[in-house]
C-alpha cells in the first residue's frame, strides 16, 4: 500500500529572487547606518527614506516602521490596505531613537488619538472615530500595543475616539531571555538578533535591560491589561522565519490569559516584514486576514 510522504519543513523562508535581493540590500544598509557608538547615520537614512509629496493636511496615509531607522517606503503599503479595508488610513510619523528615546514614540502615537479626538474635521466625514483600529508592523505594532494600553486607562479616556481593535503585524517584542526562535534564527534578514539588540539599546532609557515593560510586554514588568475593560480585541500575525516569533506568540497567549480577545495568524514560511513586498503572495493573504478581522469586529459593534 502506498503511503503519502509528509512534506519536509522548509529550511529557509520562501521569497522570490526580487524580494531576496531587496531584503539583502536593506539588511546591509541597515547595519551600515547603525554606528557602534549607538548613533545613526541620518544622512544615509534620509537619502533612502522614500517619501510621497507633501500633503497640506495634518493627517495622511503612510505607515509606521522602525523606531531608529526608516528605510522602507510605506505609502504604497497603506494604499493597498486602504483599497481593501472599509477604513480611512492614518499614520504617525513619530520621532526616532536614539535622538528621541522611550517613551517619545508612545507619546507621539497617543497624541494623534488626542488630536483626532479634539479635531475630527481633520478626517473625511465618512470616518467614524468611535471605531478606531490601531495597526502597525514590527516597531509600529509595539507602539500600537502601548498606545492601546494608554487609551484604555480610565484617566486617559477620550471623548470621541474609541479604539476597538489592534492589528499587530509581527510585533517587535523581546526580553532578556534568548528564545528558541532567536537562537535558531539569530542571523535572519532584517531583524537578526544583533540588530534587535542594537535597536533596544538605542531606544531604552540608559541602564534599562530587555525585560523593561516596553520590550517584554508579557513579562514580569508588563502592564496589567486584565484590569483594563476597554482594552481592544487584537490580531497577531507571526512569520515562521521571524526570530521574534516566540515573543509574538507569548504576547497572544498573555492577552488570552488576561481575559482579552486575541487571534493568532501564522505564516510558517514567511520572514519579518514579508507583507511589505507585493510580489510575495502571502502579503495579499495577510491584508485579506486584516480585512476579515475588521469586518468581523465591526459587525459586533
Amino acid at each position: 500500500m502506498a503511503t503519502s510522504a509528509k512534506k519536509p519543513a522548509p529550511s529557509s523562508p520562501e521569497m522570490p529572487w526580487k524580494t531576496r535581493v531587496a531584503v539583502s540590500v536593506i539588511s546591509r544598509v541597515t547595519d551600515f547606518c547603525g554606528r557602534s557608538d549607538g548613533t545613526v547615520n541620518r544622512r544615509l537614512t534620509g537619502f533612502l527614506d522614500f517619501k510621497s509629496p507633501p500633503n497640506p493636511a495634518p493627517i495622511r496615509g503612510v505607515s509606521s516602521s522602525d523606531v531608529t531607522r526608516r528605510l522602507l517606503g510605506y505609502d504604497a503599503v497603506c494604499r493597498r490596505f486602504a483599497r481593501k479595508l472599509p477604513a480611512v488610513v492614518v499614520s504617525v510619523d513619530y520621532r526616532l531613537a536614539p535622538e528621541h528615546r522611550f517613551p517619545s514614540q508612545y507619546d507621539d502615537g497617543f497624541d494623534v488619538l488626542r488630536f483626532l479626538d479634539e479635531t475630527p474635521s481633520a478626517l473625511p466625514p465618512v470616518a467614524d472615530v468611535s471605531k478606531c483600529f490601531l495597526a502597525g508592523d514590527s516597531a509600529g505594532a509595539n507602539i500600537a500595543h502601548h498606545v492601546a494600553v494608554r487609551a484604555s486607562l480610565p484617566e486617559r479616556k477620550l471623548a470621541r475616539v474609541r479604539v476597538v481593535g489592534v492589528v499587530a503585524i509581527q510585533p517587535y517584542f523581546g526580553g532578556a531571555e534568548r528564545t528558541e526562535s532567536e537562537i535558531r534564527l539569530t542571523g535572519a534578514p532584517l531583524v537578526s538578533v544583533p540588530r534587535t539588540d542594537w535597536c533596544w539599546r538605542a531606544f531604552l532609557p540608559e541602564g534599562a535591560d530587555r525585560d523593561h515593560w516596553a520590550v517584554n510586554v508579557s513579562g514580569p514588568n508588563a502592564a496589567d491589561v486584565a484590569g483594563l475593560e476597554e482594552f481592544p480585541a487584537t490580531v497577531v500575525f507571526v512569520g515562521g522565519f521571524d526570530p521574534l516569533r516566540d515573543w509574538q506568540k507569548r504576547y497572544c497567549e498573555w492577552l488570552r490569559k488576561s481575559g482579552k480577545a486575541a487571534e493568532l495568524v501564522e505564516f510558517p514560511t514567511m520572514f519579518h516584514a514579508f507583507y511589505i513586498f507585493p510580489e510575495v503572495a502571502q502579503s495579499t493573504q495577510l491584508i485579506l486576514k486584516v480585512k476579515d478581522f475588521v469586518h468581523n469586529l465591526l459587525s459586533t459593534k
